[in-house]
């Protein structure tokens, strides 16, 4: 949690977002700033499926997908989309900590035992499946991840401006994450 940037005032955002739709998430989620109205929306917001985060957001402010740990390798599509067709100019990626998609390969016995006594599956189905989805979904590290995806969407898009930010369950706030210019993302697309 050392690379959290907290956001308790206007002066808290970085420079290069102060003049984005990433200024307007902050002030309402983390500042209370009372919502105006958005007829359309410039700002791509991407987080995890958690049920324990909620943004303080109005309606049409954003567009907004949700994925296991704001991974979006297998949302490139949606993004384009929000892009070239929704106009959106600016991504939001938004990570949390404890995600469970940081370590699911420990949760094999968990996942494979729910699937059987939740879904019906039998036991064999159930590994199978784990086994074939679970590296593609794995994140490792919160911040880390969120950081590499970062960078990967900008060099995905170079127009677009991507803000990597981190939601800490136990505050229900929005973070910067400080960013180390000299790590590589991995070439995923």
């Amino acid at each position: 949690m050392h690379r959290l940037i907290p956001v308790n005032s206007v002066k808290d955002i970085p420079l290069r977002y102060r003049k984005t739709p990433v200024r307007l998430l902050l002030e309402y989620h983390n500042l209370g700033k009372p919502f105006a109205a958005h007829s359309r929306s410039d700002l791509l917001i991407g987080m995890c499926m958690d049920n324990r985060k909620q943004l303080r957001i109005p309606n049409n402010f954003a567009f907004i997908i949700r994925s296991g740990g704001a991974n979006l390798r297998y949302s490139e599509f949606k993004i384009s989309y929000a892009i070239g067709v929704g106009g959106v100019s600016c991504i939001a990626l938004i990570g949390h900590n404890q995600c469970g998609m940081a370590g699911v390969s420990a949760r094999k016995d968990v996942f494979v035992n729910g699937l059987v006594r939740r879904a019906g599956w039998s036991r064999k189905k159930a590994e199978e499946h784990f086994l074939n989805f679970c590296m593609m979904f794995e994140i490792g590290e919160e911040t880390g991840f969120v950081l590499s995806e970062t960078r990967r969407l900008r060099l995905r898009y170079p127009k677009i401006t991507v803000a990597p930010l981190f939601y800490k369950i136990e505050d229900n706030r929005l973070y910067f994450l400080k960013e180390n210019s000299t790590a590589r993302a991995p070439l995923l697309f």
